[in-house]
This record gives structure tokens, C-alpha cells and sequence, in this order.
């Protein structure tokens, strides 16, 4: 296959959120660029999904340095972060997480190869069942894990109809911003609701999604959600959504875990 139709390949499974998880786009994204270097092939890139600010810092980062440095920050980090990980998780915790997020399905999974036993509650994720990727990747390294459907999360963060009360709440990000991060629809009620219930409220990320930028907020398509409506029907489909920093508790990266302010002081 030549070089310009794996470029479009790769280009379209961005788009159409086949590939999922701001790193694995971020990767994806410099693997096209680097084989079509041009500067119309970052336009492209860059126009995909601008929500996604560590796409926009990696391609723009190759003005200074090489494909394979930048490569390697992605392995590099996410080691870092699953250490930090595995240091904030407790025997028997109970960690509630939403959509699919590389960087906290990792960690978990390094977290039980360490031989610490917790269980996972997350959330199908609808319209695109992103939770569902969650919950496969999660069983598959032995990790129990209950899944909820997106209306009952309340009842799986507090102790209600036999569950247990979430200990935790990791979440990712898709941007980490001076005021809080964007993370997938839902995350917000979740914040919110994890501090009403005193649950601590994790966003496990690489630094890298940091931007000083004021950043959309996408809308998907419409027939995600309901692909046979009948006519005059309006439906929204907002894909992520702002957690303002007060909500968050602790932000472990690459660089530590620390508190969201202290963070901001190290990446401004």
C-alpha cells in the first residue's frame, strides 16, 4: 500500500474516532505525518480533531526534534504514570473510570501485574460504547470489573442496590487546560458527584495534553445517538465536556502526582 493511501487510511479512522485515546491519536497522527512530511499533511492532521491538543504539541514539536525522540516520550510517560499509578491505589480499592482513557487502562493493568488486588466499575460510554473497550482490555489482564450503564453511575460511585462505594475516580483527559480539563461527556456529573459522595477524583494524563489554548467542544454526528430519528427531532451529541479544577483532587503524570495548581506551575 503507498504512502498516501495509508496517510488517508489513518486520516479517516481519526476522524471517525476508530482510533480512540488522545495518545494512541497523537501516535497515529505522527506516524501519517512522518510519511507525507509536508506542510498540507499537518493542516490535515492538525483539522481532524481539534479537541485534541496533544496531536497539535506532537506535530509541532517535530520542528525541534526528531521522530524517533518524540516517539519515545509516549512509552517513556506512560511508565512514569503507571508507577504514580500504582502508588495512589490501595489493596481491595474500588476504582470508577469512564470511556476509555490509554493512559488509566494501562496504569490499572501495570497496577495488577504488580500483583495489587482492586476491582474497576466503569461506564458503557454511550453512543459510541467506548467503555465497553475499557471493560475488554480490563477483564483480559484479570482485573474484575463491573459495568454500569451512563444513567446509573451514581449508583455505582455510591453504595446503593448491593454495590460497594466507588474508593476512587480515575478519569483521563483528552485536554488539560488552566482551568480544569476536557474529558468525555459525563465527566463533569461524575466530578461533581464524586465530591458530593467525598470520593477523590484522579485525572491520570501525560503532560503533553496540556495547552494554553481555549479549546471546542465537539459535536458529533447525530445519527451516533439515533440513526433512524424521525423527522423534527433534535438531538445533541456533545462528545466532551469541562471539569473544572476544584473537582479534581490529584493529577498524576509523568511528572508526579500532585494537585492540579502545582501541576499548572510545572507546564506554564
Amino acid at each position: 500500500m503507498d504512502k498516501k493511501r495509508i496517510f488517508n487510511r489513518v486520516s479517516k479512522n481519526i476522524k471517525e474516532v476508530k482510533i480512540q485515546g488522545a495518545r494512541n491519536i497523537a501516535k497515529k497522527a505522527l506516524y501519517a505525518y512522518n510519511l507525507i512530511p509536508t506542510k498540507k499533511s499537518k493542516r490535515k492532521l492538525l483539522s481532524l480533531r481539534p479537541t485534541e491538543p496533544m496531536l497539535v504539541n506532537v506535530l509541532n514539536k517535530l520542528d525541534k526534534q526528531p521522530y524517533e525522540e518524540i516517539l519515545k516520550h509516549f512509552d517513556s510517560a506512560q511508565n512514569k504514570i503507571n508507577k504514580n499509578v500504582f502508588k495512589s491505589i490501595k489493596k481491595r480499592d474500588v476504582i470508577f473510570t469512564h470511556c476509555h482513557s490509554t493512559n488509566v487502562v494501562d496504569a490499572l493493568i501495570y497496577t495488577k501485574k504488580q500483583k495489587k488486588n482492586f476491582e474497576v466499575y466503569n461506564t458503557e460510554t454511550r453512543p459510541l460504547f467506548q467503555g465497553r473497550k475499557t471493560a475488554r482490555e480490563l477483564k483480559k489482564a484479570g482485573i474484575k470489573i463491573t459495568m454500569f450503564v451512563d444513567s446509573a453511575l451514581g449508583i455505582a460511585l455510591s453504595k446503593e442496590q448491593g454495590t460497594k462505594k466507588a474508593d476512587k475516580v480515575f478519569l483521563g483527559a483528552d485536554a488539560l487546560t488552566k482551568k480544569g480539563i476536557i474529558n468525555k461527556v459525563g465527566s463533569e456529573v461524575i466530578a461533581k458527584i464524586a465530591k458530593s459522595e467525598k470520593i477523590p477524583v484522579y485525572i491520570v494524563a501525560d503532560s503533553w495534553k496540556f495547552t494554553k489554548k481555549n479549546m471546542p467542544i465537539e459535536q458529533r454526528r447525530l445519527n451516533e445517538v439515533w440513526n433512524t430519528a424521525p423527522k423534527n427531532i433534535r438531538i445533541k451529541n456533545p462528545a466532551f465536556e469541562f471539569v473544572e479544577k476544584k473537582y479534581i483532587t490529584k493529577i498524576i503524570t509523568e511528572l508526579g502526582t500532585m494537585t492540579y495548581d502545582k501541576f499548572l506551575k510545572k507546564v506554564e
